[in-house]
């Protein structure tokens, strides 16, 4: 099973992925994870440093794909996932999504796609096109995550776009949303009210997830010496459990851009304050509360 995850930038992909990547190794499946961002940062609390990435090691070998092995550009993280950062020029020099490309075709030739159970894509942003968009040629399912705020949730509704688009040539579907952060749900909600998908997990504000990538460690390590926060791997176990379930999910039907516009601002102009929702209900139920 392949799975692209993407979502705004900063949104705290790489910080779920990785956790996403332990909860699979937990449940017995073997993992890759493969990072699809210049920065080359995504595997950084499986591995605890900056591994090299396949760029740094094409360039060493003068572009020679015959002179790789799969141990030059695999290496193991924590709770035995393998990691893959793709890398890129330098900021301002080259294409990002050209690496990306080359990655996947990199691996291919290296049949590391055959040695695996689940590979995870965590892919840069919400860029979506040229090699930035390679892994949802690849992907059987893509993640979107998101918080409970305007931006986030129009970049969802961009790459739900782009998820729809290549569902055209190719059997991906989307598996969901997942909020990561968050105290409230209700944009969450009024979005997968007008755009229907499925929404997997909300991850409540815990300052342990941001803390992970600040350590460099994911939750699961955290563990051994803060037992208190298990509870938080349970999120991403329960994340992992329905993937392992292989849900049917869907191709989404983005909402136009103006409309996606139209329907959130009203809903920060037009706030329903908590007193006016219960009355809201209690009309809807036929009486009046005294």
């Amino acid at each position: 099973m392949k799975i692209a995850v993407y979502g705004k930038g900063g949104i705290g992909k790489s910080t779920t992925s990785c956790n996403i990547s332990i909860a699979l190794a937990r449940r017995g499946e073997k993992v890759l994870q493969i990072g699809c961002d210049p920065k080359h940062d995504s595997t950084f609390t499986l591995t605890e440093f900056l591994i090299p990435t396949i760029i740094d090691t094409l360039q060493s070998r003068d572009y020679h794909y015959e002179n790789i092995w799969p141990e030059d550009v695999i290496h193991k993280g924590y709770g035995g996932v393998d990691c893959v950062e793709a890398g890129g020029p330098p900021a301002g020099a080259g294409c990002g999504g050209y690496v990306v490309g080359e990655t996947v075709k990199l691996l291919k030739e290296l049949d590391a796609f055959n040695e695996y159970d689940i590979i995870l894509f965590d892919v840069l942003g919400d860029v979506v096109c040229g090699g930035f968009a390679a892994p949802l040629n690849y992907a059987d399912y893509c993640i979107i995550v998101t918080d409970n705020g305007f931006d986030a949730l129009f970049a969802a509704n961009r790459i739900a776009a782009s998820i729809r688009e290549k569902n055209r040539t190719h059997p991906l579907r989307l598996a969901g949303l997942v909020g990561n952060r968050t105290s409230k749900r209700d944009l969450i909600d009024k979005y997968v009210e007008a755009c229907p998908m499925p929404v997997i997990e909300v991850l409540p504000p815990i300052e342990n997830i941001r803390v992970s990538r600040v350590k460099g460690k994911t939750l699961f390590e955290m563990v051994g010496s803060e037992p208190s926060i298990n509870y938080v791997c349970e999120y991403y176990l329960n994340i992992a459990d329905q993937i392992l379930s292989q849900p049917e999910g869907i191709a989404p039907k983005e909402i136009p851009d103006r409309e996606f516009f139209s329907l959130l601002s009203d809903f920060y102009l037009n706030p329903i304050n908590d007193e006016e929702q219960g009355n809201n209900q209690e009309n809807l139920l036929g009486f009046t509360m005294i």
